[in-house]
């Protein structure tokens, strides 16, 4: 199947998918603020979330759908509100929050399940603007139709674009993960990590509220 996109458009939209990918979005951010507030595992468990938040957005595209919500200014505003409003929602929760974090490190059970972080991070994943962009607008340009099967290339398409944003997010998440050690080790830094996290996701909210089509 991989073989109806030619060598040159595969190349041409990995490379497009890396530099996109390298600028630090919602879904970065968010991951990079679930591993200061709770770790590796949550960094990983978000990663995994916003990757099948995006999964779920390739489908869309390869079903057709992403074209409604790229052409119509009502849905593409309702989703993109939506998922600002939850990133600034958080924000404020985490901002709330902040001085209760240094008492879930001495907690045995982590201050957030498993599976709520998962459908977290799959929110963010599923609304986020830039990705929703790329894939209903740049996505269709590296299909080539003379060769049909025009679905089956958007979701080959669409799994090298999250493969590369898989090993790109963990990373981040990772690195992260690693600097809330040091946090750990003063309730003062811990607090200014919830006080930073929270407000930076609620900026993030707004940005992604006032930014992207204005048409």
């Amino acid at each position: 199947m991989i073989l109806m996109v030619s060598a040159d458009r595969l190349l041409a939209f990995a490379a497009m998918s890396f530099l996109l990918i390298l600028i630090p979005g919602p879904s970065v951010l968010f991951v990079i603020g679930r591993a200061l507030a709770h770790g590796r595992r949550a960094a990983l468990t978000t990663v995994v979330g916003n990757t099948l938040g995006a999964c779920m957005l390739v489908a869309a595209v390869a079903l057709g759908i992403g074209s409604v919500v790229e052409r119509s200014v009502v849905v593409f505003t309702a989703l993109k509100l939506a998922g600002a409003a939850y990133l600034v929602y958080l924000g404020v929760k985490a901002w709330r929050e902040r001085d209760a974090m240094h008492a879930s490190f001495a907690d045995a059970e982590p201050a957030h399940s498993g599976l709520r972080t998962f459908w977290e991070g799959f929110t963010v994943g599923v609304s986020n603007p830039k990705t929703i962009v790329f894939f209903a607008a740049v996505l269709p340009q590296f299909v080539d139709r003379a060769q049909g099967h025009v679905a089956v290339q958007l979701l080959v398409l669409g799994l090298i674009f999250n493969a590369i944003a898989v090993v790109s997010d963990s990373v981040w998440g990772l690195v992260a993960a690693t600097a809330r050690d040091w946090f750990a080790s003063s309730p003062r830094r811990l607090s200014l990590v919830g006080g930073v996290g929270g407000l930076t996701l609620i900026g993030l909210g707004v940005t992604v509220a006032v930014t992207g089509r204005k048409d």
